[in-house]
């Protein structure tokens, strides 16, 4: 397998996202076609909470000022999703190589909301990972 999270297998990955899930302060996840990954908007007062589920399979955390220290998996997310603003983050599993999970954290400009999209990086997207994470997150296309 590859490099997904550092010593850990695909199963300890997914099983790490039902935690996630499980302990999200927001109820709704979706499937977000444009980034091949589930996406959950909260509202603000419950950022902590949300930082605290994403934690349990994404531990590290980019953000526009540290992200030229990051991976070049990483740095090429970042790209691709149209880089990181004041306030924004990537999340990524441990140790990310050229497959890793990632969380896109998106605060909103009204500043009442933000999105966080999880993903897998350096998979194609015709593999069935993608199937396991929806069903991490009870997420049908």
């Amino acid at each position: 397998m590859s490099n997904v999270a550092a010593g850990s297998s695909w199963s300890q990955l997914f099983a790490a996202m039902k935690e996630v899930k499980a302990s999200w302060p927001s109820r709704g996840w979706s499937w977000d076609n444009r980034l091949t990954c589930v996406s959950s908007s909260f509202a603000t007062e419950l950022e902590a909470k949300a930082r605290l589920a994403a934690k349990l399979a994404l531990p590290g955390e980019w953000t526009s000022s540290t992200i030229g220290k990051a991976t070049p998996g990483v740095r090429a997310l970042a790209e691709r999703t149209g880089g990181l603003r004041a306030g924004q983050m990537i999340l990524t599993s441990v140790n990310p190589g050229s497959t890793f999970a990632y969380g896109l954290w998106w605060p909103w400009g009204d500043g009442m909301t933000t999105s966080v999209r999880i993903g897998i990086e350096g998979v194609d997207s015709s593999n069935d990972v993608f199937q396991r994470l929806r069903d991490a997150f009870h997420v049908e296309l």
